[in-house]
């Protein structure tokens, strides 16, 4: 039996959710020898899970979104050097001065994959789907969550409102989860549309077909010539058909891309990632933007209401034996709450760097006396706390333990408590929890209005009306990035200092490339692009 055909049978099927955000090339390009991209020819590309759902619209995990991409265009696109907002199916747009509405001016030409034009009355016809969908649009419900309705000011131009100030809704326009479906698409349900029944975007690929927990199909979209102003080329994709394998277990994929059954991979692990720096192969890797992978403190718990405990948590944790014990190279120790490919990340590394006797002095300070064990008390209190985490990273575990070891060192007992997906979501929702470990991927710093803000996720349990609400409404209040940096900077070290949370290390994205294939690239939150793939 092959490896494909092992990897096939096996029962169980890991998803990894989003709760997981420049490229660099290791061991060098085959592409320079390959001469210029030429069209044609299948990719064939291994990936770690089943996607749960390809409909754009309603996708929240990697392996989804990676294949949802390629279906729809968005209205703008991001550019995953700078972060600027740039056309796409928008060739220009405005916004008024509190950021409520925004005005899109589509370009001319584009239409959707059953030939119907995308224009203003389409772009309506998708938003509104999109808010009707609730919480199954499970990344575009909380883009949209201040979304009044769209105007069709005439057929190439769309203005967008909301209740409140919206200036994440921007970057969210170039997000596959806000990406622009036909209006036919909506006579199916939502359930028809994850399987890619009525799934009619107006991308560079077409769904083909979808074997379930086997593979997914796409095929080129013919006539197409309104890509993205960041493409390296315009006109039709170079591939004919992208056919994504669904092989979950790390050994399996490397196996099959080492000898030659497939010519991509995504989610190389660390342990696999040597192989594949030399011998033709390359890797391409990006870190996430986004929320790092942290210890998220939950302030009404526990040991965890003392601040002083936080702040001596956050500085014993040593984030560069973490990276270069557990990781490899290609990971970062986090220098902010924010991973360093978002757009207005502040660098705290002077605030996060390791100080086991700063840690100790704190908890000295405050009364916390080393026990028997190793393990403080006060007033015969033991300090400890749970962490609650899902393996949605392969390397989870092993992150967790080390820091665990790490914490003894300052007096501090870490108690690990592994959950699936589900349960860590009901147990975060309930607020039963002293740490949650997760990570979440977004290009925008909006992306820490949902999850500390006490208008939304409030994971810290944070009182309303806090500094910390004031700097994350400022800085969701406009769209001039020469405004908004303050108030995200400010943010960025209410968290850190305040220790709500303890950063740890950027997520990465490590794709594995055999000679044959060339630019398997990432967009701006670390997804896959592959609109200017090629095979030699």
């Amino acid at each position: 039996m092959s490896p494909l055909s092992r990897a096939r049978n096996a029962a169980a099927l890991l998803t990894l959710p989003l709760l997981l955000t420049a490229c660099a090339a290791a061991g060098g390009d085959p592409a320079a020898d390959a001469g210029p991209p030429k069209a044609g020819g299948t990719l064939r590309l291994g990936i770690s899970s089943a996607p749960d759902c390809i409909d754009p619209q309603q996708t929240a995990t990697n392996a989804s979104i990676n294949v949802a991409r390629q279906l729809v265009d968005s209205l703008t696109d991001q550019d995953p050097k700078t972060g600027e907002i740039k056309p796409w199916l928008a060739e220009k747009w405005e916004s008024n001065a509190d950021s409520t509405a925004f005005t899109f001016h589509l370009r001319a030409g584009a239409t959707f994959s059953d030939g119907s034009p995308v224009d203003a009355a389409a772009v309506k016809a998708s938003f509104d789907g999109i808010k009707a969908l609730g919480t199954k649009a499970q990344l575009g419900f909380g883009y949209l969550a201040a979304y009044k309705s769209t105007t069709v000011v005439d057929p190439r131009t769309a203005r967008l409102e909301f209740s409140a100030p919206s200036a994440q809704f921007l970057q969210a326009s170039s997000t596959v989860s806000l990406g622009v479906l036909a209006p036919a698409a909506f006579q199916k349900t939502p359930e028809q549309r994850c399987q890619g029944n009525g799934l009619i975007g107006s991308g560079p690929f077409v769904f083909e077909s979808l074997k379930q927990n086997q593979e997914i199909v796409l095929a080129k979209r013919k006539g197409y010539t309104w890509g993205s102003s960041l493409f390296k080329h315009q006109g039709e994709a170079y591939l004919d058909k992208i056919d994504y394998k669904i092989v979950p277990e790390p050994g399996v994929r490397t196996g099959s891309l080492a000898s030659g059954q497939l010519d991509a991979i995504t989610d190389v692990q660390p342990v696999d990632e040597p192989q594949f720096t030399s011998n033709g192969f390359t890797e391409n890797i990006r870190p996430n933007p986004g929320v790092v992978f942290n210890l998220h403190a939950n302030t009404t718990r526990g040991v965890l209401t003392d601040e002083k405990v936080r702040q001596a948590v956050l500085k014993g944790v040593d984030r560069t034996e973490v990276v270069n014990t557990v990781l490899t190279p290609s990971y970062k120790p986090a220098t902010s709450i924010l991973g360093s490919a978002t757009p207005l990340h502040s660098d705290l590394s002077a605030q996060l760097a390791y100080d086991q006797k700063g840690a100790a002095a704190l908890l000295d300070g405050d009364g916390w006396v080393p026990g028997a064990d190793g393990i403080r008390t006060k007033n015969g209190q033991r300090l400890s706390a749970a962490v609650v985490f899902s393996p949605v990273f392969n390397q989870n575990r092993s992150v967790l333990e080390l820091i665990q070891q790490q914490l003894r060192k300052i007096g501090f007992d870490l108690k690990i408590e592994q959950h699936t997906n589900a349960e860590t979501t009901q147990i975060q929702l309930a607020g039963n929890y002293d740490f949650l470990w997760y990570n979440v991927t977004r290009a925008d710093p909006d992306i820490l209005r949902g999850q500390f803000s006490t208008k939304s996720g409030n994971r810290s349990r944070l009182t309303p009306g806090n500094p910390l609400d004031v700097a994350l409404d400022a800085q969701s209040s406009t769209v001039d990035n020469a405004k908004r940096e303050p108030a995200a900077d400010e943010a960025q070290k209410l968290i850190v200092d305040h220790a709500y949370a303890v950063p740890v290390f950027e997520l990465t994205q490590v794709v594995a490339q055999s000679a044959k294939a060339h630019a398997v690239d990432f967009e701006a939150s670390s997804r896959l692009q592959l609109f200017d793939a090629w095979l030699s």
